[in-house]
């Protein structure tokens, strides 16, 4: 394989290369000094702490039935720990809503190695740095595209379900999904034409291209778990609950029964 900081998403054998790979990425310059500068001038309560300042894997299970996609790593959050939506307020929502419905061992995400364990499920981004205002061009987004190819090939044979959170998440993975994976490992599953709209709880059924021996693929949309969002109540827990729940459900994943479910 290639040295890591350019090495091809394409050849990547499994998802812990993937993730190694992914880190010592440098194609995009303006993400590169933007979140090296964050690294290094820091938030004031965070100061005392060594910040990630590359790019961040994906995070969660390697046969994950359920794939969450998001937007970018946030300066302080996942630019800081190293780990998809951990240790900012997105995050806080995101797990306890995973932990709400069974996905996740405990409601909190705080640090790499803070015991967080994902059930099934994966959480992952189409783009992978932090980006300045939380807005990645889209040449930055297409950029860093094959690494979301790569991962989602590489999940082939177990995602059954993937729920993106928001609008930009929705319009970088279409192509992913209608688009072979140079490896062949991915066929590719048919998106409709006009291309499916975005919005909260929408749920479309892809089919594998003709011939492929992939399962079907639920996609469901959800508002992204800003604090944009979450203060304002455009989105709720019960919300992000139900979508989450429902996809589960469609990926085969067993969940918990929640506050207000009968019985």
């Amino acid at each position: 394989m290639p040295g890591i900081a350019d090495a091809d998403p394409a050849l990547a054998p499994d998802l812990a290369t993937l993730d190694a790979a992914v880190a010592g990425c440098r194609a995009c310059p303006r993400l590169v000094a933007w979140r090296e500068e964050v690294a290094a001038t820091k938030r004031a309560a965070f100061r005392d702490q060594t910040y990630w300042g590359r790019p961040v894997p994906g995070f969660g299970a390697t046969d994950a039935r359920l794939l969450i996609v998001g937007l970018a790593p946030a300066a302080h959050g996942a630019n800081r720990t190293g780990r998809m939506f951990t240790g900012d307020r997105s995050g806080d929502v995101l797990y306890a809503a995973l932990h709400a419905v069974g996905l996740a061992s405990q409601p909190t995400s705080v640090a790499i190695g803070d015991g967080l364990e994902l059930f099934g499920t994966r959480i992952t981004a189409p783009v992978r740095c932090a980006p300045p205002a939380n807005k990645p061009t889209p040449a930055e987004r297409d950029r860093c595209r094959p690494w979301l190819a790569r991962e989602l090939a590489l999940l082939r044979d177990t995602v059954r379900a993937v729920v993106v959170l928001g609008g930009f998440g929705w319009q970088a993975l279409l192509p992913v999904l209608a688009t072979p994976d140079p490896a062949s490992g991915h066929p590719g599953w048919v998106v409709p034409t006009p291309r499916p709209a975005f919005g909260h709880a929408a749920h479309v059924t892809l089919s594998p291209v003709s011939g492929a021996d992939t399962a079907s693929l639920e996609l469901f949309g959800c508002y992204h778990v800003s604090q944009q969002n979450t203060f304002t109540g455009r989105l709720t827990p019960a919300m992000l609950e139900d979508v989450l729940a429902s996809a589960a459900t469609a990926a085969g994943l067993e969940t918990r029964p929640r506050r207000g479910d009968p019985g």
